[in-house]
């Protein structure tokens, strides 16, 4: 995934990007509040060394002072400075956990010393170091005494140390604490949201396989994309868009008609086989509304319901199911016995009852008869067909018409699938028309339709009357259309 295409998917999934940005300052926010503040309290110690007025032995000094300062500093944590200023402050901790709150720094190319401690109470953390600076001052003045033979042999010290520590700066007890910080702690977790949310949208894309856009999709399959038809949370309820001819589904299926129509237009197709890679693409509302949009247009129509298992065709009208194709295919009754007629002079074969046998029925030579006298009646045929998948039905029937589109459902069909249905009317010679994106996310920027365009499609009356004389439609017997 190149970078226009990570920005892509970042602005396509951006709820992602913004809870992981609420959850990382939130996560912040609560660190910060819950966080017991932690003052520090500073003191700052100067190392010198006994000498005279000479300036060689200052020198001396001076170096000697620096060679030693950066010893002392490991000195400050020790337990020889700890123990008794937890004895003599009475504090509740031992000389170890206090040693962790100390901090000894020496600058280099210095003979000063810096002592830091950290408490949750400023006042403490001041007395603290202070007197961690008396206790240190007094440890290293003992041990920088050069100790003397006795007269009975054994060692004592002198009285004096050749090193001197005195106190620069005392401690006094911090205004502000430097633990928690706000605004820092703000910060890390916008940064940390971002990433998280960027990472996650990364993983998302690489794991999820299935095609968000047209453009993707006629990438990916090489066919062209007929028409893509936005998604509509009205569209259960109100499957046909005759409902509402000045909506955004309407014209898509208006698009979808025009672009099949001059698709082959020195041999247009009759008998459209209308079928999808699994269930729930948008198949059966693909088929409906293509048809109502071809007889719309004044173009000889005929909605075949061959969709033998899940049959949906006469419920979305309201028609009756029990006679249709199968009672024809049977013998039962000739297809004009059975033929329904829905609004807009759309002409529906409904499936009839449900057989034991679909694949069987579907791949005969019967069933081929059949559409072939529907294309000898009607200037196009649409047969609503089984997904390719789960089931054979489709590939038998498919091989009887002059073409097929495949309905993709956006960013639910996966890759794989829509490969293997591609795959499967290749092999058995079907020519693939095209593919139509079902259920895409409408554009931003755009009230296309009936929105800023105002009732687009629809012509005063003599520019109406001009483009009738002038459509280009499929030849047939019959009538003459209009796109």
């Amino acid at each position: 995934m190149d970078l226009h295409g990570f920005l892509k998917a970042l602005a396509r999934r951006w709820p992602t990007v913004v809870v992981c940005l609420l959850l990382a300052i939130g996560t912040a926010f609560a660190a910060t509040t819950l966080s017991t503040p932690v003052y520090e309290a500073r003191t700052q110690l100067f190392v010198a060394t006994r000498t005279g007025e000479d300036t060689t032995q200052l020198n001396q000094g001076q170096s000697f002072s620096q060679a030693r300062v950066q010893s002392y500093a490991e000195i400050v944590t020790t337990r020889q400075v700890t123990a008794p200023v937890v004895e003599e402050l009475g504090l509740h901790t031992t000389p170890e956990e206090l040693a962790s709150r100390i901090t000894a720094r020496a600058p280099l190319n210095t003979v000063l010393i810096d002592i830091t401690v950290r408490d949750t109470v400023p006042l403490r953390a001041a007395r603290i170091a202070n007197a961690v600076a008396d206790r240190f001052t007094s440890v290293v003045e003992r041990l920088e005494t050069p100790k003397r033979l006795s007269g009975s042999g054994k060692s004592s010290r002198s009285r004096t140390s050749p090193v001197s520590l005195g106190v620069t700066q005392e401690a006094v007890a911090p205004t502000a604490p430097v633990s928690p910080r706000p605004v820092l702690n703000l910060a890390a977790g916008v940064l940390a949201g971002l990433l998280l949310g960027a990472g996650l949208v990364a993983l998302r894309e690489t794991l999820d396989t299935t095609l968000k856009t047209g453009e993707m999709l006629t990438q990916f399959t090489a066919l062209p994309v007929l028409g893509a038809i936005p998604y509509d949370r009205n569209a259960p309820k109100k499957p046909l868009v005759t409902s509402d001819v000045h909506s955004k589904r309407a014209e898509a299926f208006r698009k979808l008609r025009t672009n099949l129509q001059f698709s082959q237009v020195d041999d247009p197709p009759r008998l459209i086989v209308v079928t999808s890679s699994v269930p729930g693409e948008g198949k059966t509302n693909t088929a409906v509304n293509l048809a109502l949009s071809l007889a719309e247009a004044g173009v000889s129509t005929c909605l075949v319901d061959a969709d033998l298992r899940r049959p949906c065709v006469a419920p979305t009208f309201g028609l009756v199911q029990d006679a249709g194709l199968t009672t024809v295919l049977i013998g039962q009754a000739r297809i004009e016995d059975v033929m329904q007629q829905s609004g807009g002079g759309l002409s529906v074969l409904t499936s009839g009852a449900v057989p034991p046998n679909p694949t069987e029925l579907l791949a005969s030579a019967r069933m081929e008869e059949v559409l072939r006298e529907l294309a000898d009646t009607y200037e196009i045929v649409i047969v609503d067909s089984a997904p390719l998948l789960p089931v054979a039905d489709t590939l038998g029937l498919a091989s009887l018409a002059q073409g097929a589109l495949l309905v993709v459902r956006a960013a639910k069909t996966s890759r794989d699938q829509v490969r293997t249905a591609a795959e499967s009317l290749d092999r058995v010679g079907v020519h693939v028309l095209g593919t139509v994106f079902s259920m895409a996310p409408i554009p931003k920027g755009g009230r296309y339709g009936a929105g800023a365009y105002g009732r687009y499609g629809e012509l005063p009356a003599p520019r109406a009357e001009a483009a009738r004389g002038a459509a280009v439609t499929p030849s047939g017997p019959h009538h003459t259309s209009e796109t």
